[in-house]
């Protein structure tokens, strides 16, 4: 126990969170303004999984960052725009479609591997390029501060600002004021010429260039190559955050770090040798349990809120009656 505690203090324990966390954020905020439309994005994962690949083997074909960063948010937008496409052209259902699409990625993920690395498993045959880390000035010179916040790959740092930029994107621009007034009432956003289907597909392209920073931080950034299913889910950790958070950036935020925070934990535990099979259920048994039960005192405060109606109602009719 002493030992589980003296490593939880160290800066690492911390400066690990922060790198667990990059992924997660991406996915989280793709979620979120996907969800202010009123549609739901489930194909994060899978998002992140071919963006991952692509932009891996996009720097490595053109030796330039730059361009794999490019073709990294372009399959973003690609896979945002298909599901768009199905869902609201032809009205499939979107939980159908994104699982469809999820299971296509898991396997033409590979065979895009396959074709350029001549491997199914990896493309570390490729000498493909990562994104730089960055040290900050004055504050990575800080004891312990430093130690924590200095030192990240440069996407995490573009993660972070996400959040801001998220914010900002939603609740104080026209453009977020639209997403929104057609999540919430897409009839009252037609009655002021809004097109709905228009601002649905503007939200879900915007979380497909977030997912796709997710997936790159995995092949270029957290590792230097792509490999079989490296998202590990993250993305759809990242949906169950936001569900947790109830679309509010700050309490979304707060919930992936939470997440990133069991996920640091996992590190922890396979230090102390414990079996990777136990540790590595950690980070989804966790996440499971939260979301129950977020779902759980939802329904009790809805509950209570009808349980004071009802008391209102019957106390109005006493009024009367006497």
């Amino acid at each position: 126990m002493n030992n589980v505690l003296s490593l939880l203090v160290q800066p690492y324990f911390f400066y690990t969170i922060l790198r667990l966390a990059t992924p997660l954020i991406f996915a989280a905020m793709a979620a979120l303004v996907s969800t202010k439309s009123g549609l739901s994005n489930i194909i994060i994962d899978g998002t992140m999984l071919m963006s991952a690949v692509v932009g891996t083997i996009a720097s490595a074909l053109t030796n330039s960052l730059f361009w794999g960063a490019i073709a990294g948010m372009a399959t973003g937008l690609l896979m945002s725009y298909g599901l768009a496409f199905f869902h609201l052209r032809f009205k499939a259902p979107a939980n159908l479609t994104g699982v469809a699409i999820n299971l296509f990625t898991s396997n033409f993920s590979v065979f895009v591997c396959y074709e350029f690395s001549g491997d199914k498993g990896s493309t570390m045959q490729l000498h493909s390029l990562s994104f730089p880390t960055v040290d900050i000035p004055i504050i990575k010179d800080i004891p312990f501060i430093g130690q924590v916040l200095s030192g990240h790959n440069i996407i995490t740092y573009m993660a972070l600002l996400s959040i801001v930029l998220v914010y900002i994107l939603i609740y104080k621009t026209r453009l977020g004021l639209r997403i929104r007034t057609v999540g919430e009432n897409p009839n009252a956003a037609s009655s002021v010429g809004i097109v709905p289907q228009r601002m649905q597909t503007i939200a879900i392209l915007i979380s497909g260039i977030l997912a796709s920073w997710g997936g790159m931080f995995l092949s270029m950034g957290y590792a230097t190559n792509w490999t079989r299913n490296m998202t590990s889910a993250r993305g759809f950790i990242g949906v169950a955050a936001n569900a947790v958070g109830g679309g509010n950036p700050l309490w979304v935020t707060l919930t992936t770090f939470i997440f990133a925070i069991s996920s640091a934990m996992n590190v922890i535990l396979q230090a102390l040798m414990i079996p990777t099979e136990f540790t590595s259920m950690v980070p989804f048994v966790f996440s499971l349990s939260l979301v129950v039960l977020t779902s759980f005192f939802k329904r009790l405060r809805k509950e209570k809120q009808r349980k004071n109606h009802i008391a209102l109602v019957e106390a109005e009719m006493a009024q009367k009656q006497a």
